[in-house]
């Protein structure tokens, strides 16, 4: 079976955590627990007629005092690259964390994920914002980790895309 390692990437607060426990166990907690260093999770996906088991590494976010240890990046084939909707700054971050990602471990298939759809009358993040992206070329999914839309989509998109690379 093929095994892929991916890396779960954004500012502090995103939602990282809760989008890996919607996808891995189908659960969804409000209490907030802060990931110190990385946790890995395992889920097996069936893209097309093959097996990959994603092996989830869960960074802890970036904020102003603590940067993401780049190392924790090495043989990653792929990473999803999350933000918060309600909160602006985490798009900014994430463009920086973007580019930092690349010089480290070169270009591999990324996601955008503009996480808490749930909350879609307080998004800082403009559709027109979500539109320039997609017309850069970058792949973004709207989700939400408490009601579990778009995560499969996003994980099962990720594993596609890292298998055609």
């Amino acid at each position: 079976m093929l095994q892929k390692k991916i890396c779960m990437v954004g500012a502090f607060a995103t939602g990282k955590t809760s989008l890996v426990s919607r996808f891995v166990n189908s659960i969804f907690s409000d209490k907030y627990q802060t990931t110190v260093g990385v946790k890995i999770d395992k889920k097996t996906v069936n893209v097309g007629d093959k097996e990959l088991n994603l092996i989830l590494w869960d960074l802890y976010g970036e904020d102003d005092f603590q940067k993401v240890r780049m190392s924790y990046l090495r043989g990653s084939s792929g990473y999803l690259l999350v933000v918060d909707a309600t909160r602006h700054n985490t798009l900014e971050k994430a463009f920086n964390l973007q580019n930092r990602v690349e010089e480290t471990i070169g270009q591999v298939p990324f996601i955008l994920v503009i996480n808490k759809s749930d909350l879609a009358d307080e998004w800082e993040i403009s559709n027109s914002e979500i539109d320039e992206l997609r017309q850069k070329g970058w792949t973004v999914i709207k989700t939400s980790a408490k009601s579990g839309f778009g995560v499969e989509k996003t994980f099962q998109t990720l594993a596609y895309r890292i298998l055609e690379g």
